[in-house]
């Protein structure tokens, strides 16, 4: 279990769509943002990461980049988690993600990483 291959949904209606792991335990796939992202110019976007092998760790952790398909500006979301099996066999993600924006300048560089 913990195979992050296939569909995930988000508690705010975001999709995680995630290929097939590699021998090296690395994936690719797509996200696609839901309505409470706010943002209705993001398209859908390509994401790379990697996890732990579940054969040395039952509950792996994981990563992955999404570069966002913004017409207007450049974004990148860098996601970290863990997936977790509970008693009845049901995955969970849980995650932090940090998002940086492009600055103009380094004079804005503070507001540029949430």
């Amino acid at each position: 279990q913990c195979l992050l291959s296939g569909s995930w949904r988000s508690d705010t209606s975001c999709r995680m769509v995630v290929s097939t792991l590699d021998k090296d335990n690395r994936f690719s796939g797509f996200y696609l943002p839901g309505p409470a992202a706010g943002y209705p110019e993001l398209l859908t976007s390509p994401l790379e990461g990697s996890q732990q092998d579940t054969g040395l760790v039952p509950q792996p952790i994981f990563s992955f980049t999404v570069n966002w398909q913004l017409q207007e500006t450049a974004r990148t979301t860098v996601f970290l988690g863990q997936c977790y099996v509970d008693t009845n066999g049901e995955e969970t993600l849980h995650v932090l993600w940090f998002l940086r924006e492009v600055a103009n300048s380094p004079a804005e560089d503070w507001k540029a990483t949430r």
